[in-house]
């Protein structure tokens, strides 16, 4: 759909306005899946990023109703516009935020509630976001008995600053899809780390709900240089790596790791002996799921993969059809986002049948 309005109509309705936001070069996919999920809707970027508005025929429960029931893949984080507040660019529009917020009818008497400020790229007022923060938290504060904080928050007040408008939503965490601000998770590079590839696990486990550590043996296919066994040993797990390639010199002696310097197609592996599988290997998708597939004899019934499938063609969702379709009936697709850590690439979470 590129950058214009989508399904629009002279009987266009709108029910609810929203904030929404993927990974950069992503958002002619995220606006594509939201025009097949809504029969009524408006989609226009307003900053690269990607950020973009989408004003849908629905009221914000039917909204949030479907998305549950169809989880986006590219909308990586959502927040409704409940205000919206014309800004001069100048000093003026701290007190202009902060006298909106106090006049909004929002239930949030002695609440921990978190105030997620950004701008547009390229937008320079004359104040941060953090300003912004402080400006809300005042009026949080003295009208609604409320606590702020930046962690274990009730309820999120999100604020996406344009040249022209501030654009102001009171959400639950759930509701936002992250509750990381524009679901931008930043975690921290510990010493010893052998690379970020272990960020796209622990975004994982967030995004899908998953729990590593209560699985027990892991086959880390195409593994080196060991990001993604690393972390699964941090975890608990016992992990089986499989790469001609040389593994990171800190593995090697850790009890619980056994590795196999051999292409896949070339091992021997025994029924059922892992509940676990992962892949991130910057392989052709459809060859990948191939190769995984070949392997899946050594996954337990009820055993999970997760994957990541890599983006080469422009074609996501044909991309992602091509390979359910290798891995099916083995495999069951049980979510795809393209995660903050993920670029060119999908995270895919399997169960097999």
């Amino acid at each position: 759909m590129g950058q214009s309005e989508g399904n629009s109509s002279a009987a266009f309705i709108i029910g609810s306005s929203w904030v929404g936001t993927c990974n950069r070069g992503s958002f002619s996919y995220a606006s594509e899946e939201l025009r097949r999920q809504f029969e009524s809707i408006r989609v226009r970027k307003i900053s690269d990023g990607d950020v973009f508005r989408f004003d849908v025929g629905a009221d914000e429960k039917q909204v949030l109703d479907s998305i549950v029931r169809r989880p986006p893949v590219f909308l990586r984080h959502l927040q409704p516009i409940h205000l919206e507040v014309a800004l001069q660019g100048d000093d003026s529009d701290l007190p202009r935020i902060r006298e909106a917020v106090r006049g909004a009818d929002w239930e949030l008497n002695v609440l921990r509630v978190a105030v997620q400020a950004r701008k547009a790229e390229g937008s320079q007022p004359p104040y941060t976001p953090l300003q912004v923060k402080q400006a809300i938290d005042e009026a949080l504060v003295s009208v609604f008995a409320a606590e702020p904080t930046v962690h274990q928050m009730e309820k999120i007040i999100s604020v996406f600053l344009t040249p022209a408008q501030a654009l102001i939503g009171c959400s639950g965490p759930d509701d936002n899809l992250s509750s990381w601000s524009g679901g931008a998770v930043h975690f921290r590079k510990e010493d010893g780390d052998i690379s970020r590839a272990k960020f796209k696990l622990m975004e994982a486990e967030l995004a899908f709900g998953l729990d590593f550590s209560a699985f027990r043996n892991a086959l880390d296919i195409g593994a080196a240089p060991g990001g993604w066994s690393s972390f699964l040993l941090e975890r608990g797990l016992s992990v089986t790596a499989i790469d001609p390639a040389a593994m990171h010199p800190s593995l090697m002696k850790h009890p619980k790791f056994i590795y196999l310097n051999k292409n896949a197609s070339e091992v021997l592996l025994r029924d059922k002996s892992f509940d676990l599988i992962v892949c991130d290997m910057s392989w052709e998708p459809r060859r990948m799921a191939q190769l995984v597939s070949e392997l899946l004899e050594a996954l337990a019934p009820g055993g999970t993969v997760v994957s990541t499938v890599k983006l080469m063609h422009g074609k996501p969702f044909a991309t992602l059809r091509h390979v359910q379709a290798v891995f099916e009936p083995k495999l069951k697709l049980a979510r795809a986002k393209q995660l903050f850590h993920n670029r060119e690439e999908l995270t895919c979470v399997w169960r097999k049948n």
